[in-house]
């Protein structure tokens, strides 16, 4: 697990950044973050069906990650890392172009308006996130939330993003997606009460 305190990261940034490939993971595969990643299910079983890919799961809550780094350790798994940090914060881990895909999977929706700017679809965090994309980079959200998926569709139709994808029920409309079918703890209680997990895929669009 990568961590570095938090006055360090802000003065000089993350050691690694700009130098994920080379350094860590050791060759020039694709980066894919999955923020918010909990426990790191997603991040294991998308790194166990795409072995050509390389993916971080990012959380600020460590003991939740320690249970994905040991499952990516004992399975001895290369294409595989975690870090411990802010989802705010990423740009100063990694530099712009160095990664190519985003998973934010069942984050905390944020319902009440006075936390709206802490939701990972706010416009803000899309700004920090394109910072660290590469031009073409993908963006995806799995969610329970129905309010979530409505708010970010909002948020990408108003700011003229490229919705690319969208489902109000994957298991109606995409029950064969290879990467969707992945399970998180909190996506199997979810299911357990009936709820229906929503997705979208979307770009951002350039910069004016």
């Amino acid at each position: 697990m990568v961590q570095e305190p938090r006055p360090d990261l802000l003065e000089d940034g993350l050691h690694l950044k700009g130098n994920w490939h080379k350094e860590f993971f050791k060759n020039e595969h694709p980066i894919v973050l999955e923020l918010g990643c909990g426990k790191g299910e997603y991040t294991v079983g998308m790194a166990e069906k795409f072995p050509k890919k390389n993916f971080v799961g990012i959380d600020i809550k460590g003991a939740r990650m320690w249970r994905g780094a040991l499952t990516a350790t004992s399975s001895q798994m290369p294409n595989v890392g975690f870090l411990r940090t802010q989802i705010e914060l990423i740009d100063y881990c990694f530099t712009k172009g160095e990664v190519s895909e985003i998973w934010i999977t069942f984050p905390d929706p944020q319902i009440k308006y006075r936390r709206r700017k802490k939701r990972l679809t706010a416009p803000d965090m899309l700004d920090v996130y394109r910072k660290v994309l590469t031009d073409e980079a993908v963006l995806h959200l799995k969610t329970d939330s129905q309010f979530l998926h409505g708010y970010t569709l909002g948020i990408l139709e108003g700011d003229s993003h490229h919705i690319l994808e969208t489902s109000y029920d994957i298991d109606r409309q995409k029950p064969d997606d290879e990467l969707l079918s992945i399970r998180t703890n909190y996506e199997g209680i979810f299911r357990g009460k009936g709820v229906p997990i929503t997705y979208l895929k979307f770009q951002l669009r350039e910069q004016d």
